[in-house]
């Protein structure tokens, strides 16, 4: 019931255009630093842009500020997308200078830029904090703060400006744009660390870069992103919703992942397999132990139906779950195409039937021949 909650839920919120899902900080602190882990130096002297987070809620803003120094950022770019209210409370915080105008009455809810080039304990109380970035942004011309023109919305002019200023764009996008905001870090030739729904990786778009090795997942999937921060006026759905100590609603999803093109230690990670006779020996599967593997009816491949189940002695070509892509090592194997839609091109290959009966989605892979 929690997963299908879960999974429903984003799938309405897709339809609905509704995308206000605050990414944890722990689980924005889990995934960048295994990649600090793998190359100390990924970010050092580099720009990250958060192309789709208030500041005033983003965790993605709150963990690159709050280690700038330590992982050697350059500059540190957020832009909002979809302004909070939460904003027009703190601008007497965060900004005190005559490029703002303050008006009478309830302020205007607009979208914001911010830019930092530089943090410290400013207050001398012996941390850096949230509140140093305010006296920063108040005292230190190096750091920015400034309304957006327009809305914030990534594909604007002004988003793009900054989109080309930066190395990196690391943040959590609107899922009912996943496919147009994926283009545009591929048209910009971008390094990006994004999460999206486990259904992106079938997307003809997502899925053309994972079968050329230009895009990958990151270092975990499922129930790697533990949930998600949500307004009031999102339904919980699932017996794993809940309110944490802060407040926080929290939607709690297994359908979620980091897509990237940067380099991390577990893609190469050789995946380990016993042979197609070990297999049908001693799989601890037993739609596979003493049954062996079938082909499908409407493609020259065998099923395989669970990612430790492959083969890895078979020579042809295999149908695998999407979860394979977890487990991915590109020296390992090679993907072919795909069996996940009733449209059939170079990449597509119709779904998978197996003795008349229709199966879930397949990635169709080949072991690589050393």
């Amino acid at each position: 019931m929690a997963r299908q909650g879960a999974s429903k839920f984003l799938h309405k919120a897709k339809k609905s255009k509704s995308d206000e899902f605050y990414t944890q900080y722990i689980d924005i602190q889990k995934e960048v630093e295994a990649y600090l882990e793998y190359n100390a130096d990924t970010f050092r002297g580099k720009i990250v842009y958060c192309n789709c987070d208030d500041p005033y809620e983003s965790n993605f803003f709150r963990y690159f500020i709050l280690n700038f120094d330590r992982i050697g950022l350059k500059r540190l770019i957020t832009t909002s997308y979809k302004p909070s209210p939460v904003a027009n409370t703190q601008l007497g915080l965060f900004v005190d200078n005559d490029t703002v105008k303050q008006k009478k009455g309830r302020p205007k809810i607009t979208a914001n830029k911010f830019i930092i080039n530089s943090v410290g304990d400013i207050d001398g109380d012996g941390e850096f904090s949230l509140k140093d970035v305010a006296l920063q942004l108040k005292q230190n011309k190096k750091n920015e703060w400034s309304p957006l023109d327009g809305d914030g919305d990534f594909r604007s002019a002004e988003s793009i400006e900054l989109l080309k200023q930066a190395d990196f764009v690391i943040t959590n996008p609107p899922f009912s744009l996943f496919r147009e905001f994926i283009k545009q870090l591929v048209e910009y030739d971008k390094k990006f660390l994004i999460i999206g729904n486990i259904n992106s990786l079938s997307y003809r778009e997502v899925f053309s870069l994972i079968k050329e090795n230009k895009v990958w997942l990151g270092t975990g999937m499922g129930r790697w992103i533990s949930g998600f921060i949500v307004p009031e006026t999102y339904e919980l759905y699932g017996t794993e919703a809940r309110i944490d100590e802060d407040g926080n609603r929290i939607i709690a999803t297994n359908n979620c992942l980091w897509l990237t093109n940067l380099d991390h230690g577990k893609r190469h990670q050789p995946l380990p397999l016993m042979t197609l006779n070990d297999n049908i020996k001693f799989s601890s599967h037993k739609n596979v132990k003493g049954v062996g593997y079938k082909k499908y009816d409407n493609y020259d491949a065998i099923e395989v139906p669970f990612t430790d189940a492959i083969p890895s002695d078979y020579e042809g070509v295999m149908g695998v779950p999407i979860t394979f892509l977890d487990k991915y090592n590109p020296n390992q194997f090679e993907i072919i195409g795909q069996m996940v839609t009733t449209k059939v091109d170079d990449i597509n290959h119709g779904y998978p039937y197996v003795d008349g009966k229709k199966l879930f989605a397949r990635i169709l892979i080949k072991k690589r021949v050393n």
